[in-house]
């Protein structure tokens, strides 16, 4: 059975049905006493797997709920117009409601799951009010990602912004549930984009192995969504609450000046700059990242909800 076929396939424990139909794939480790859950969103074309390596570095006693985003990984499929960052703010409040109704939570987003966070908290304030006491922004972005670059100067930035449009609408129209691309066409492209210094080879065919798996058309509308996305102002119901913000200095999809807005919203938020990362730091620094989040779940221990 191959990882496509595995993951599509779950048992009733690893399913979630949305509200609008969507079945999505979920993942929990850890004791389910434990007094704080932590609950990973992944970002664009990966799945739940980005968070392998921090989760690794957690321990068997974090309490861990991780997903893949609908269109993604193991889920189904977004239906036509139900790929926006909004409908994934809405999956992730009814996924806490279904699978961590109480207690206290820390969530972390990487990129798109990041975003997913800070629309939760557009969508959904009295939720994170009650329930949210923790938060790390991983490689993510608040808004105007329509200007990306991609860290290229001038024409070549502006023509590989263009590129990106075209290609996902490309996409977004696309028949089929697999990309028409073999890992080793993809393998380059994605070392380039999303990796900083000297990457491990693993994590390379990772993320590679993660695109492969995600739903061709949904991607592309995803793109559009993106494009659009703005929570800035949705940032300050989480200015009460112990927060991260972790970049990476050479992330070419979510600049550092991006990751600055955030923290500038966030005036008490640790802000974490990586030297020689990119976009991926769940696997380029996924001890650092889990050493973040562990600091977090301590706070969260030790700290009460607000009333």
């Amino acid at each position: 059975m191959t990882t496509l076929e595995r993951l599509r396939n779950p048992s009733r424990e690893h399913r979630f049905v949305t509200g609008d139909g969507a079945a999505l794939h979920v993942e929990t480790s850890g004791p389910a006493e434990a007094p704080v859950t932590l609950v990973l969103v992944h970002g664009w074309t990966q799945d739940h797997r980005t968070w392998d390596g921090v989760v690794g570095h957690l321990g068997p006693a974090t309490r861990v709920v991780r997903y893949d985003l609908r269109g993604h990984g193991g889920s189904s499929p977004a239906r036509r117009g139900a790929a926006t960052i909004p409908r994934l703010a809405d999956d992730l409040a009814e996924l806490i409601a279904e699978r961590v109704p109480n207690g206290p939570l820390v969530l972390a987003g990487h990129s798109m799951g990041g975003m997913t966070i800070m629309a939760l908290a557009q969508r959904h304030p009295e939720l994170v009010k009650a329930r949210v006491a923790g938060v790390a922004f991983v490689a993510t972005s608040s808004g105007q990602m329509d200007r990306i670059t991609l860290g290229l100067p001038g024409l070549a930035g502006s023509m590989s912004a263009r590129f990106e449009r075209r290609l996902a609408k490309t996409l977004a129209h696309r028949k089929g549930d697999r990309l028409p691309l073999s890992p080793a066409m993809v393998r380059s492209g994605a070392r380039f984009l999303v990796f900083g210094d000297k990457p491990k080879r693993g994590d390379v065919n990772s993320v590679v192995d993660q695109l492969l798996c995600a739903h061709p058309a949904s991607l592309g509308e995803f793109q559009d969504a993106i494009s659009v996305h703005d929570c800035r102002v949705a940032l300050r119901a989480l200015r009460t609450v112990p927060a991260v913000v972790l970049a990476g200095e050479k992330d070419r999809l979510c600049p550092l000046p991006h990751a600055k807005v955030i923290a500038d919203e966030l005036p008490d938020a640790e802000f974490v700059r990586y030297p020689g990362a990119g976009h991926m730091l769940p696997q380029e620094r996924a001890a650092e990242v889990a050493t973040r989040v562990k600091a977090l779940l301590t706070a969260v221990s030790a700290r009460p909800l607000a009333p």
